[in-house]
């Protein structure tokens, strides 16, 4: 029986579990260590949360094609296994979660920003009070996130990126940053979520999948894909759209590669892969590149490849296209 993703809005148990789940993972110690999982420094445990801060940030170095630079392509973003990819991280942290609770039907809650993007983008928005995520602060200062140096298990940040982008021990461990509307005044509408799953290639004979993707599959091609992950259209007044919008928006630990330090990532990626499920829901299971791609140039991004993941089993983008007996949502876009 698959379980049901709901609004954190709308589910005041899953709301609850969400912020008892993370709160307990981020005590839970893995049998890792950091100076295992490359990060520099004094050798240090590493806790279950902070597994997935290094996963992402160490996999936002990693360039596509190998050898490459991972700014311009990299094995989680700026590339057509963005979704896909997040798809796994979120169905990893919610087995966690599943798993430290005792509550095999927990779903993981998403928060639908572009409501609050109609609303004029409240700093106060309801997921940011403190009987949800708590606020804005450096640090946060409010709600189960809130930094108390005095309480070992207080909510802190272990990891964060150093100006390479890597990954390394915050020095001394520190309390959650969030800059609100600091560097991007709003968040997306719902008439842009809209837009963006009305897209469709311009040329009458594209192939199926290039609603999705187009050659050569990185932040300046056409395609669903990319108008979600938000890097068209290219405008130098809006730089920033959808999914990047929100991350600026937000701000301070959401804004680098070791942006899960913030628990309000993976609500946000649970909305991103809901409206990626809507737009599925319309046009069919379409993925691109498909194996006939070159592996010198797109292994890591082809329907066949495996996803990177340190953390379970390996998947590849083809095998996490329909999800239907693991999760559905209470509403689609």
């Amino acid at each position: 029986m698959p379980v049901v993703r709901k609004n954190i809005l709308a589910d005041a148990t899953a709301r609850d579990d969400y912020l008892a789940g993370v709160l307990a993972l981020k005590q839970e110690r893995t049998a890792f260590t950091t100076d295992r999982l490359g990060v520099p420094g004094p050798s240090a445990p590493v806790f279950t949360y902070d597994q997935f801060v290094i996963w992402h940030c160490w996999t936002m170095m990693t360039p596509v094609p190998p050898g490459g630079s991972p700014r311009k392509r990299n094995a989680a973003h700026r590339g057509p296994v963005f979704l896909p990819w997040h798809r796994v991280m979120l169905g990893l942290l919610e087995t966690r979660i599943q798993q430290i609770l005792g509550k095999p039907d927990f779903a993981l809650p998403y928060w639908d920003w572009s409501a609050d993007g109609d609303l004029g983008s409240p700093k106060d928005a309801t997921v940011f009070t403190a009987a949800y995520l708590g606020g804005d602060g450096d640090p946060v200062s409010t709600g189960a996130f809130a930094h108390r140096p005095d309480d070992p298990a207080a909510f802190t940040v272990r990891i964060e990126s150093d100006l390479d982008g890597m990954p390394v021990q915050s020095d001394p461990p520190r309390g959650l940053r969030r800059s609100f509307a600091t560097d991007w005044p709003t968040l997306p509408t719902g008439d842009e979520v809209k837009s963006t799953l009305a897209y469709q290639p311009a040329a009458p004979a594209a192939h199926p999948t290039d609603r999705y993707d187009t050659p050569g599959f990185d932040s300046s091609s056409r395609g669903f894909r990319n108008l979600l992950e938000g890097w068209i259209p290219r405008d130098p007044v809006r730089p920033v759209h959808m999914h990047n919008q929100v991350h600026v928006w937000i701000g301070g630990d959401m804004a680098p590669g070791t942006s899960p330090n913030d628990p309000v990532f993976f609500l946000h990626h649970c909305n991103v892969d809901r409206i990626w499920e809507g737009w599925m829901n319309r046009y069919g299971r379409l993925y691109a590149p498909d194996m006939t791609f070159p592996a010198a140039t797109y292994r890591g991004e082809r329907i066949g490849d495996p996803i990177v993941s340190p953390l379970g089993p390996s998947a590849t983008p083809g095998s996490v296209l329909d999800i239907s007996s693991v999760y559905t949502y209470d509403a689609l876009p």
